[in-house]
């Protein structure tokens, strides 16, 4: 098929079904996100450790199974601190989209609080059961089963902190950054 140059183009080929743009990366320098970073590497390492050990020298070793499962809680929780930080847990907005101002930023504050007390009876509870793990030692390695619930204890800390910074600084402007952030699809009285 060959093109007539004194024909008009066509309009058809010119339009593309998937557009993509690269956004700016940036890096954001937080505790918990150097803190999963380094988990996440440590728990590739010792995967890759006990994949190495099985399968090329037919000789495992004991203790990465366990350490990889501990290390797994670990960047599970530090991780949720992460996603509190960024305000980006999992959430049903339908109701906001529809409700008048007031009642929106009410609903968010009341969201908030709620939020705000979860986490830090999570964070309450995950300290009892450091202090009471702390007398219960791991199966392979004998160190104490707290180190392990240490670092959801952490997660959960770390989450509260996040979520009180969100929760204060919604307050100060009185939800409205917060309603805005929900969409442009809310009726306005």
């Amino acid at each position: 098929m060959t093109k007539d140059p004194a024909a008009a183009p066509d309009e058809r080929e010119n339009v593309h079904l998937i557009v993509v743009e690269d956004e700016d990366v940036q890096i954001e320098h937080y505790v918990e996100n150097w803190l999963a970073f380094l988990v996440f590497w440590g728990l590739g390492a010792i995967v890759f450790l006990q994949f190495f050990t099985r399968y090329v020298l037919n000789d495992s070793l004991a203790w990465t199974e366990e350490i990889a499962r501990y290390a797994l809680m670990w960047l599970t929780f530090i991780g949720a601190a992460v996603v509190a930080r960024k305000n980006l847990h999992i959430s049903v907005e339908v109701l906001l989209h529809y409700l008048p101002v007031v009642p929106a930023r009410l609903l968010l504050a009341i969201v908030d609080v709620i939020k705000l007390l979860f986490i830090g009876l999570l964070a309450y509870f995950s300290l009892m059961i450091v202090e009471r793990m702390q007398w219960q030692r791991m199966v392979i390695i004998d160190l104490p089963m707290s180190i392990v619930y240490g670092g959801v204890a952490l997660g959960c800390f770390l989450m509260l902190i996040r979520q009180g910074i969100i929760f204060f600084r919604n307050a100060r402007d009185g939800w409205r950054s917060a309603q805005k952030a929900i969409g442009e699809g809310m009726v306005v009285d």
